[in-house]
């Protein structure tokens, strides 16, 4: 098996999740969003990924691999980054508080109800 055919089995779920995520929540920010994360995060997967290689923490098998590099890291060691992109946003939208329910209400500081550190009184 090569590696973009494991590959394979992480992101096209993590894709169906995130298109899934944004058919029901129509979120309008989140493609922006989403092609920020993925820059920074690609962008760091590349480095920290070629000096762990240049350090000789780990090899790819030459045989399973595409030949297309970013520096010393293969094409396919950027997937993994690819999946939390595309993943992790779609199970936080799905998983979620309901679209268009806003904040959680806060306690307003100015009412004189009471407080908690105040013992009730008894009859």
């Amino acid at each position: 098996m090569t590696y973009w055919a494991l590959n394979a089995v992480f992101l096209v779920p993590a894709a169906a999740v995130l298109a899934l995520a944004l058919l029901r929540h129509r979120a309008k920010g989140a493609p922006a969003a989403l092609a920020v994360t993925a820059v920074v995060l690609l962008v760091l997967t590349a480095v920290f990924d070629n000096v762990m290689i240049a350090a000789g923490l780990f090899s790819y098998n030459p045989d399973r691999i595409s030949g297309a590099f970013i520096g010393s890291a293969p094409l396919e060691d950027f997937a993994y980054a690819l999946a939390a992109v595309l993943l992790l946003p779609g199970l936080w939208m799905l998983l979620g508080k309901p679209a268009g329910t806003g904040r959680a209400e806060q306690p307003d500081p100015a009412r004189h109800d009471h407080h908690p550190a105040e013992p009730e009184e008894k009859p």
